[in-house]
């Protein structure tokens, strides 16, 4: 398995991103808050990687939070117990309680996965293994990430690189209305 490197960096300003970039970019993965305050992020601070799920789980503070893929602890058979019907078996230990207030369609609070983690998926839930649920939920929020108030850029078209001119242009015509360039 490939080693991904991540670059984590609090860039204020335009300039300050360009020189980032150009000093030790391009990366295909761009990634910060659109929300503030930033949730899980420093403000002003960006993830760069050349993995998407190297850089989520980065994001997530997956190793350093030990989590781990599990089968939840309830029988989805059983119907004496009520639960919204969209929750899988299967849940994130650790799973960042910063995103327990998060509305995304992949996960509730405390790290339960809901059936959307498999909509792209052929294999039924109950027949995967740990490893494979992860990697179908990084795959998913990997699409829903904006959901969880962030901003990703990623490569468009033929591109190897994060798609980030329009951003940057939106951000330089910003900070020329603030009077900052």
């Amino acid at each position: 398995m490939a080693v991904f490197s991540i670059k984590r960096e609090i860039l204020p300003n335009l300039k300050d991103f360009k020189i980032f970039w150009e000093e030790n970019g391009p990366f295909k993965y761009a990634l910060t808050s659109k929300d503030y305050p930033p949730v899980l992020l420093e403000p002003e601070e960006w993830i760069f990687s050349d993995d998407i799920e190297t850089l989520l789980k980065d994001l997530m503070q997956f190793d350093k939070r030990k989590m781990k893929v599990v089968k939840s602890l309830f029988n989805p058979e059983n119907k004496n117990i009520l639960r919204p019907e969209t929750l899988s078996p299967w849940k994130i230990n650790g799973f960042p309680e910063e995103w327990d207030a998060s509305i995304c369609d992949l996960f509730i609070p405390k790290g339960h996965l809901t059936r959307a983690v498999f909509d792209n998926i052929n294999t039924p839930e109950e027949y995967m293994e740990p490893k494979q649920v992860e990697t179908a939920f990084f795959q998913s929020l990997e699409i829903k990430i904006e959901q969880t108030g962030y901003l990703l850029f990623k490569p468009r078209g033929s591109s190897k690189y994060a798609a980030i001119k329009k951003y940057l242009a939106e951000w330089e015509e910003d900070e020329n209305d603030a009077g900052l360039l």
